[in-house]
């Protein structure tokens, strides 16, 4: 036997065919796992390739699946998401000698969508380089700061030496970011502290006003004036040599006397 069902959360004044339930008592009327279920309908005709996102709430504490977006997806261990100016300068601080690949990437980027298997298989295959991902999209004022003007863009840190690199590559010349990697990820000790951001990075983002940093600059240290040179002054003759004649006057005096002796045998005295 057909019966007509009437819905809850419906106006009484609504077209019935609107409303009509083609279904037996026991199919309309019955309990989802034993617990009421609360059907919502929708009065206006739906747009074309629009999906509500739920026709029928069941009361029941069952959730549906969350569906990750694709900058979310296939994520190492290794990899992790930036979040404040903050996060970013303290991760880069923190690193010490590890390789560090500050990735910039923005949800509608397709270039970023495309390269982001391929830099998470990178991440994979390099499990001591950490990659920190910056949504250009939610930080869109530090990116501005940091001279970010191209997507996908990457930049490489590693200790005392701060950033080696920076490029920007897509699917197409993937082989740039292999090689900077092939060429950083050898270890290396550092002989002094690490590095980070730029002087003149951290001073920009400190001077931005959307964003909650503070930086102190360094003072400028002048710089050390090499002390004058003493020149010696000549060294005068010595106590030993100061009772004997000057040899070129030795030798003038011989010469004269040797033109007198001839001078007197030529004349036959």
């Amino acid at each position: 036997m057909t019966e007509v069902c009437k819905l809850k959360g419906f106006p009484s004044k609504v077209k019935p065919q609107g409303l009509r339930c083609q279904f037996t008592r026991s199919s309309c009327c019955s309990d989802f796992y034993g617990k009421s279920v609360v059907v919502h309908g929708n009065q206006s005709k739906p747009r074309r390739g629009y999906l509500p996102q739920a026709l029928v709430v069941a009361q029941t504490g069952l959730k549906l699946k969350y569906a990750k977006k694709w900058w979310e997806k296939d994520l190492q261990p290794n990899m992790k998401e930036v979040t404040s100016a903050q996060d970013l300068v303290d991760s880069l601080l923190n690193a010490g000698d590890q390789l560090v690949v500050v990735d910039f990437f923005s949800p509608g980027c397709g270039g970023c969508k495309a390269l982001h298997p391929k830099t998470c298989q990178l991440a994979e295959m390099n499990p001591d380089v950490q990659f920190l991902q910056v949504n250009y999209e939610e930080h869109k004022s530090m990116c501005y700061s940091l001279n970010v003007h191209v997507l996908p863009f990457f930049r490489l840190y590693r200790g005392a030496h701060g950033r080696l690199c920076s490029f920007s590559c897509t699917n197409a010349t993937i082989k740039k970011f292999k090689d900077a990697l092939a060429k950083h990820t050898p270890e290396r000790c550092s002989l002094g502290p690490t590095k980070g951001l730029e002087e003149e990075e951290l001073v920009a983002l400190a001077a931005n006003k959307d964003l909650s940093f503070a930086y102190a600059p360094k003072p400028v240290q002048p710089a050390p004036v090499p002390a004058a040179e003493q020149v010696a002054p000549p060294a005068g003759p010595s106590h030993s040599d100061r009772g004997l004649p000057h040899p070129l006057l030795m030798t003038s005096l011989e010469s004269a006397q040797d033109s007198e002796e001839k001078t007197l045998v030529s004349s036959g005295r």
